[in-house]
């Protein structure tokens, strides 16, 4: 782990609730695809986030959900906000978790986020495609409505990069224009594999979510060994 103040470069709404938040740290900080760091809004406050970015990457994204009821998330953007528009730094520690990327693994990969978990997989999903890996990628994302899809294009252009990559975005409660898959997400990697025991399964999204999950996936044939989601230490 780095503790280390960041410059907040850019604030940029993707949706009405989830905005793009880049930072440059103030000195080079090592992590893995797939770990998280912390906002310090004080000594005592510190909010966990997932990086979007790559370690390769000079600045660190983050996709931060700011809908009023979520307190959590809306607080720590209004933090960032407030030093960006003051041009003060933020304090942050930097590369916490320990459901990062297996790239020595060779085992083909599901990627499952529900929400703005999408930015844990999306970071471990760029490395994947940097490093040119030959093994097949499949990558659930969930949703409540289409709209909430903000990088829908962005993770099309990825799968068409490879032949073994797979993106399927899942909607919760589509409307009439909906083409693709309904439902939780969950469920369509559960229709769309007989047994889940060959995979390394990355899994992101709020910790009921994450547990249903886990035991779900289990009975299909998973590995608990081979299943990393931070959220696992504590559900």
């Amino acid at each position: 782990m780095t503790i280390t103040t960041c410059t907040v470069d850019l604030i940029e709404q993707l949706t009405p609730t989830v905005n793009r938040v880049l930072l440059t740290p103030a000195q080079a900080v090592n992590f893995s695809s797939g770990q998280y760091l912390q906002l310090c809004l004080s000594d005592s406050d510190k909010r966990p986030f997932s990086i979007a970015s790559t370690p390769a990457q000079q600045q660190l994204e983050l996709h931060i959900g700011g809908a009023v009821a979520d307190q959590y998330a809306s607080q720590a953007l209004a933090h960032l906000l407030q030093q960006h528009q003051l041009q003060q730094p933020v304090r942050a520690e930097i590369g916490l978790g320990q459901a990062q990327f297996r790239a020595d693994s060779e085992r083909p990969i599901i990627l499952l986020a529900g929400g703005t978990g999408f930015s844990y997989v999306y970071s471990i999903a760029q490395s994947i495609a940097a490093a040119r890996l030959d093994r097949p990628v499949f990558f659930y994302w969930g949703v409540r409505e289409q709209a909430a899809l903000y990088h829908h294009a962005v993770m099309q252009q990825w799968a068409a990069q490879n032949t073994k990559y797979r993106f399927v975005p899942v909607v919760q409660q589509p409307d009439d224009n909906w083409q693709g898959r309904s439902g939780m997400v969950h469920q369509a990697v559960l229709e769309d594999f007989v047994s889940l025991e060959a995979y390394d399964i990355y899994v992101a999204g709020p910790f009921a979510m994450a547990g249903v999950v886990r035991d779900a996936f289990i009975e299909q044939g998973a590995h608990r060994e081979h299943m990393f989601a931070d959220a696992f230490a504590y559900i």
